[in-house]
C-alpha cells in the first residue's frame, strides 16, 4: 500500500536520481538531449504542448469545484480539492528540489550543442513542465478512469516531458524524475482527500 509511505518514496526516487546526477550530466544523456534537441524548435507540436501545461493544470481543478459547488456535486468537489491537493504536493516537492540541487540547465553546461527555445530563470533537475503535466494526467486517469481519458492524458504528459528535451530546456533524468515526482503526488493527494472525505462524510 502507498498511504503513509507514499511521499517517502516519492523523495526516495527523487533522491536517487539526486545523487546520481547532482549536477553533472553523464555521457550518455548529453548524447541522447544533443539527438533530441532541435536547433530551429520547428515543431509547432511540442512547443504547444510545453506551453499548454500550466493553463491545463489550472482549468482542471477549477472546472470541477465551480461545477461541483453550483450543482452541490459533492464526488466533483472531492475530485477539485484532490487535483489541488496533488499540484500543491508536487509543487513543493519540485521547488524544493530545484533549490537543494540547483543543477544547471543543459544550454548553460553546453551552450555550443543544446539550442534552448527559451532561457528559464530556475534549475533544471527535476523538470516542472513535466511533474506538473505527470500529476495533473495521474489525476484525471484516477478520477475518470475511461482508456479514453487516460492513454490521451498520459499521451499529453509523455508529450510535454518529450518537448522539455526537444526545446533544450532539461536533460532526459530531469524529465524523468518529473513524470515520478508527478505521478507520486497525485497518487499520495487522491489517497489522502479520500482519507479526509471519508471522515467528514461519517
Amino acid at each position: 500500500m502507498l498511504k503513509k509511505n507514499s511521499l517517502i518514496n516519492i523523495l526516495l526516487l527523487a533522491g536517487f536520481f539526486c545523487f546520481c546526477k547532482i549536477s553533472v550530466a553523464q555521457n550518455w544523456e548529453v548524447n541522447l538531449l544533443e539527438k533530441i534537441n532541435s536547433p530551429n524548435h520547428s515543431s509547432a507540436y511540442f512547443k504547444t504542448a510545453s506551453q499548454s501545461v500550466y493553463p491545463i493544470a489550472v482549468a482542471h481543478p477549477l472546472a470541477l469545484l465551480s461545477v461541483g459547488y453550483i450543482n452541490k456535486n459533492k464526488k466533483m468537489q472531492q475530485q477539485g480539492w484532490q487535483t489541488i491537493g496533488a499540484l500543491a504536493i508536487n509543487t513543493a516537492i519540485t521547488q524544493g528540489l530545484k533549490y537543494t540541487i540547483n543543477r544547471e540547465r543543459p544550454y548553460e553546461k553546453y551552450p555550443t550543442t543544446i539550442f534552448p527555445y527559451e532561457i528559464e530563470n530556475d534549475a533544471s533537475f527535476p523538470s516542472g513542465h513535466t511533474s506538473t503535466a505527470f500529476a495533473t494526467a495521474t489525476t484525471l486517469s484516477l478520477q475518470f478512469k475511461k482508456w479514453y481519458i487516460v492513454v490521451p492524458a498520459y499521451t499529453w504528459a509523455a508529450s510535454v516531458g518529450y518537448s522539455r528535451m526537444y526545446l533544450g530546456e532539461h536533460y532526459p533524468t530531469d524529465v524523468l524524475a518529473g513524470a515520478i515526482i508527478g505521478t507520486g503526488s497525485a497518487i499520495l493527494s487522491n489517497w489522502l482527500t479520500k482519507k479526509y472525505f471519508t471522515k467528514r462524510n461519517k
